[in-house]
C-alpha cells in the first residue's frame, strides 16, 4: 500500500520536472540560454534541455512581423493637416539582442515607427507627400531600420497606407483636378484645330497649283450626293459653260 502512496506521489513529480527540462523549439524560433542570469547559447529548432532552478530558455519569434501604425495627426511642411496611418514590416535577425538591448523590441519598434511617421511627413509637402509615396516609404525604412539595427531589428519594408485629408481640402483638390482636366482638353481641342487649319492650307496650295483638281472634286461631290435615295440634287453649272454651249452653231 505504501509504495502506491509513493507512486502516486513520485509519477506527477517526474512529470512535472520532465516538463521543466524537456523544451521544445519550433522551426520559426530560436532558444536563448540563460545561466544563472549569463547568456550562455543559443540554440536552433528541435528539443532543448533545460537545467531547472540554475538555466531558463527564453524564445524569439524569428518571423516577420505585421505593425500596423495607427494614425498619426501631422502638419505638413505647406501647413496641411492631414492624419497618415503606415505599416511596418519587420523581424528578429539577433535573438540575443532583441532580449538584452531593449525592454520589449514589438513596443520599442511600434513607439519608434509613429515618431519616425511624423517626423518624415511633417518635412514633405502634401503634393510631394501624395505623389512620391514611394520616396516617402523608403526613407522611413532606411531610418527605422538603422535605429533598430542595435536591437537585433531588420526592417524589411514599410508603407503609407491611408492619408486623410481635410473635406476642405478634398473639394479644393477636386476643384484642382477638374479645372486640370479642362485645361487639357481645351489644348488637345486647339491642337486639332490647329491641324486641321494646315491641312485646308497645304489642300489650297495644291488646288492653286493644279486648277483641274478643284473640277475633279467638284465631280466626286456631285457623285456622293447623288448616291443618296430619295433626294433632289440641284447641279449648279458656271456660267461660262452655258455661254459656251449657247455660242456653238446649230448643224
Amino acid at each position: 500500500m505504501a509504495m502506491i502512496y509513493w507512486l502516486i506521489f513520485l509519477i506527477p513529480l517526474f512529470l512535472m520536472l520532465m516538463y521543466a527540462t524537456i523544451k521544445m523549439i519550433n522551426q520559426y524560433e530560436r532558444g536563448v540560454f540563460f545561466r544563472m542570469g549569463k547568456i550562455t547559447k543559443t540554440k536552433e529548432p528541435g528539443i532543448a534541455v533545460v537545467f531547472p532552478l540554475i538555466e531558463k530558455m527564453e524564445k524569439v519569434d524569428t518571423r516577420t512581423i505585421t505593425h500596423d501604425v495607427p494614425g498619426q495627426d501631422i502638419i505638413t511642411k505647406d501647413n496641411v493637416s492631414v492624419r497618415v496611418s503606415a505599416v511596418v514590416y519587420f523581424r528578429v535577425v539577433d535573438p540575443v539582442k532583441a532580449l538584452i538591448e531593449v525592454e520589449d523590441y514589438k513596443t520599442a519598434t511600434s513607439q519608434l515607427a509613429q515618431t519616425t511617421l511624423r517626423s518624415i511627413c511633417g518635412q514633405d509637402d502634401l503634393d510631394h507627400m501624395l505623389s512620391e509615396r514611394d520616396a516617402v516609404n523608403h526613407k522611413m525604412q532606411e531610418i527605422l531600420d538603422h535605429e533598430t539595427e542595435p536591437w537585433g531589428i531588420k526592417v524589411s519594408r514599410v508603407e503609407v497606407k491611408e492619408v486623410d485629408l481635410p473635406e476642405s481640402m478634398q473639394r479644393a483638390m477636386a476643384k484642382q483636378a477638374e479645372a486640370e482636366r479642362e485645361r487639357r482638353a481645351a489644348i488637345i481641342n486647339a491642337d486639332g484645330e490647329l491641324q486641321a487649319a494646315t491641312k485646308l492650307c497645304e489642300a489650297a496650295s495644291l488646288i492653286d497649283q493644279h486648277p483641274a483638281a478643284i473640277q475633279l472634286r467638284y465631280l466626286q461631290t456631285i457623285r456622293e450626293i447623288g448616291a443618296t435615295e430619295n433626294s433632289t440634287t440641284l447641279i449648279p453649272v458656271p456660267m461660262n459653260l452655258l455661254t459656251s454651249i449657247a455660242n456653238t452653231p446649230v448643224k
